[in-house]
């Protein structure tokens, strides 16, 4: 509400955390008011209209100014779902408008909307920390420059924004579902407001495959949360996980989804991703997996969208239909081009390759290159324990 209304990400930011700041003074003096939320949106208002009337006061500061003290209502206004929803997405589309670059538009969404610090999102574009920062300032500053709205759009200007908000949306819910640091594997919050939010922008464009497929992905992987860790938060691969504890109900909406998708005939990355969760779903045990119609989907996924992230999946995949030699050696050749060097996955998967063929010490030096590059604890704790098993 406070972006759309002052047109300006920053000075809301600003805002919003100094109302939070008086709220953890005040608070636990006064008690909790009985609606949070509308108490900080207030507050928040309030210190940014106490800032607009520090600054000048020319004509552009006048209007912004009537503008936003034309949304006060009163001390604790009624903030309904409906009306929350509706602030997000925008706030989402206006951070993936066009005149953005897709990285930068994706970045910026997942720091003001997702509330990923600057160093998570750094680490899923596999960039440095200064890079994704000067990415982030340039991208707020470009908002404001061009007075880009924050609102959803009307609908002929939806789906050029699209890519990016689908991205996002997926960013932050694999951020959620594996987390980069932290010291747990799951942050829970973020699944559950990505999916939230991949639920509305369905709604919003119920025909287009490419939304439907990112819901069902994000379904089908969601419905093995709470199979994912042990009772003590280490992580459980996909080989040692409980399936009687994977939820049939995310499973079955996830189908749903996925055969809406299909409906449309034209597959995407998405849809294909969502197949392969599918194929996964349906399997009663590891063993039981159809590798083979894995393998298939991810050789349609590299053709639509051809990364070395994928190429490692699908070595991933590969490994279990044709031996882990056989994979090893396509692994060794994503490995070469250096471009996933930095990428922990890459070299966990590689040492996991080189432990099933016998090769420990190969292993050995490939596990502590990943817990090298691992920040979340939980996850490293999995691979300190991977590596203690291929010293002794």
């Amino acid at each position: 509400m406070l972006s759309r209304a002052l047109g300006d990400s920053h000075l809301a930011e600003d805002a919003v955390q100094e109302a939070y700041v008086i709220a953890l003074e005040r608070w636990p003096r006064d008690g909790v008011p009985s609606n949070a939320l509308a108490w900080i949106v207030t507050t928040a208002r309030n210190r940014a209209l106490d800032v607009l009337r520090r600054r000048s006061r020319g004509d552009e500061k006048m209007a912004l100014l009537a503008r936003l003290e034309s949304t006060q209502t009163q001390d604790e206004p009624d903030f309904d779902d409906v009306s929350v929803a509706d602030d997000q997405l925008g706030l989402i589309f206006a951070c993936t408008h066009p005149a953005l670059g897709l990285e930068a538009r994706i970045a910026l969404t997942l720091r003001a909307v997702a509330g990923l610090t600057t160093e998570e999102i750094a680490h899923a574009f596999l960039v440095p920390l200064p890079t994704m920062s000067q990415r982030l300032v340039r991208a707020k500053q470009k908002i404001r420059a061009n007075g880009i709205s924050f609102a959803v759009p009307d609908a002929a200007h939806l789906r050029e924004r699209l890519e990016a908000v689908c991205t996002t949306l997926y960013v932050m819910f694999n951020e959620g579902y594996a987390a980069t640091t932290g010291d747990t594997r799951v942050r829970h919050d973020l699944c559950n407001e990505s999916v939230r939010l991949a639920r509305l922008l369905a709604e919003l464009l119920p025909d287009q495959p490419e939304v439907h497929g990112l819901l069902a992905l994000m379904l089908l992987t969601d419905a093995r949360r709470n199979a994912r860790v042990d009772e003590n938060g280490d992580t459980l691969t996909l080989e040692e996980q409980d399936r009687k504890k994977w939820d049939r109900w995310l499973i079955a909406a996830g189908l749903a989804h996925l055969g809406r998708a299909a409906e449309f005939n034209d597959d995407g990355p998405y849809q294909i991703q969502a197949a392969i969760a599918a194929v996964h779903s349906r399997a009663k045990s590891f063993a039981k997996t159809n590798w083979r119609a894995i393998l298939t989907l991810y050789d349609r996924l590299l053709e639509l969208e051809p990364s070395p992230v994928v190429a490692l999946n699908r070595a991933a995949a590969r490994a279990m239909l044709h031996g882990f030699d056989i994979a090893l050696a396509e692994v060794d050749a994503i490995a070469s081009a250096q471009e996933l060097d930095r990428y922990a996955v890459l070299h966990s998967t590689r040492a996991e390759m080189l432990r099933r063929i016998g090769k420990m010490p190969e292993a050995a030096q490939e596990y502590r290159r990943a817990i090298g590059l691992t920040e979340n604890l939980a996850e490293r704790r999995f691979l300190e324990r991977r590596l203690e098993s291929v010293l002794h």
